[in-house]
């Protein structure tokens, strides 16, 4: 007698199962990536508002210019971990052009070191040029100008490697959306490039990279 082996091979049913399986995962994983994406969003909002309240407290507990706070012997009588070679030139305003942003240099440095030491920020006050900076959700770095930003009156603090998806919702958080208009400006980068809000850009495009910079 020939006996037959029956192949058998999944059912509809079966197969609807895996199907809505693999969706659920990959919606889960999509979500996922975009509860991410939202939280780096809420962080940097956090950095740049957090710094607009550090600078207001400072200035109205020491009645000086974080950054721009001296004279050196001044400053280092407080004590602590307050030091001469963080002291400004004291002369009001925040010695920093938009091509320092980032660097350290100017009296940049000097602005995160004296929120430091004054409390209002966290991490060490005796990290010097571009290691005083804060990194922001991205990878890139905090930064200040005292002048010079494109659309910007005066003081600024600036995030720098920012994709368009996020540099569009921070916008929109903060301002009106717009890269050219109102109190939130928008420049052209690159990846992996913390680049100097020199470069203003004309829309917010999501497979691009930005500076944004808002009034301080």
């Amino acid at each position: 007698m020939t006996s037959h082996r029956q192949q058998s091979g999944f059912t509809l049913v079966e197969i609807a199962i895996v199907l809505v399986i693999i969706g659920l995962l990959l919606g889960g994983i999509l979500k996922g990536q975009e509860l991410i994406e939202n939280s780096r969003v809420t962080n940097a909002t956090n950095d740049i508002n957090g710094t607009r309240a550090a600078v207001n407290a400072y200035l109205d507990r020491y009645r000086r210019l974080p950054g721009d706070d001296g004279p050196g012997a001044a400053v280092a009588a407080r004590g602590g971990s307050w030091t001469a070679n963080m002291a400004g030139n004291n002369n009001g305003v925040l010695d920093a052009t938009a091509a320092q942003t980032f660097t350290g240099q100017g009296e940049v440095d000097n602005f995160f070191r004296q929120l430091r030491a004054a409390g209002f920020i966290s991490g060490d006050p005796a990290q010097v040029g571009a290691a005083a900076m804060p990194r922001n959700p991205w990878g890139g770095l905090l930064g200040v100008a005292g002048n010079g930003v494109p659309g910007i009156n005066g003081r600024a603090v600036c995030v720098s490697q920012v994709p368009g998806k996020a540099a569009t919702a921070l916008d929109n958080r903060l301002d009106d959306g717009n890269p050219t208009t109102g109190s939130f400006r928008g420049f052209t980068s690159g990846a992996g490039v913390n680049a100097a809000p020199t470069n203003a850009a004309a829309a917010y495009a999501e497979d691009l990279v930005f500076t944004v910079c808002a009034e301080l």
